[in-house]
């Protein structure tokens, strides 16, 4: 159950993104298919970000040190623009415009917005 509620609160997150920034749209009008997209691009994201994050974290850890960390929002925009970009060839409609700034802001902002949401939304884990 906690794995459903942390994709529907990353559709969420991935949902305002779309509101806030210009660059990044789900080009559908149906409720139910943007519903269906958003949770879609959730599940690709967490797909993304759960396979390439440790294993660049792994490759990179000497860039992540001498940064400070600040390569990880380089990485999250990266992974953003990767999921733009694999959502596109499965023929979903969601689109990130370009790498900076719209990908390094919008994967911060779902980064930020999921984050938040995790606080109040319990996902049954920490029982």
């Amino acid at each position: 159950m906690g794995i459903l509620i942390r994709l529907a609160v990353t559709a969420v997150a991935v949902w305002i993104s779309t509101l806030v920034l210009k660059g990044i749209t789900v080009d559908e009008t149906d409720t139910v298919k943007k519903i269906g997209t958003l949770l879609a691009v959730a599940a690709i994201f967490g797909i993304v970000n759960a396979v390439l994050r440790p294993i660049i974290k792994t490759v990179g850890c000497g860039v992540y040190v001498f940064t400070l960390g600040l390569i990880a929002l380089v990485v999250n925009g990266l992974l953003f623009l990767l999921t733009s970009w694999i959502s596109g060839n499965l023929g979903l409609p969601f689109h990130v415009d370009e790498f900076w700034p719209t990908a390094v802001l919008g994967a911060l902002l779902v980064s930020v917005i999921s984050w938040v949401l995790n606080l109040v939304v319990p996902d049954g884990g920490d029982d």
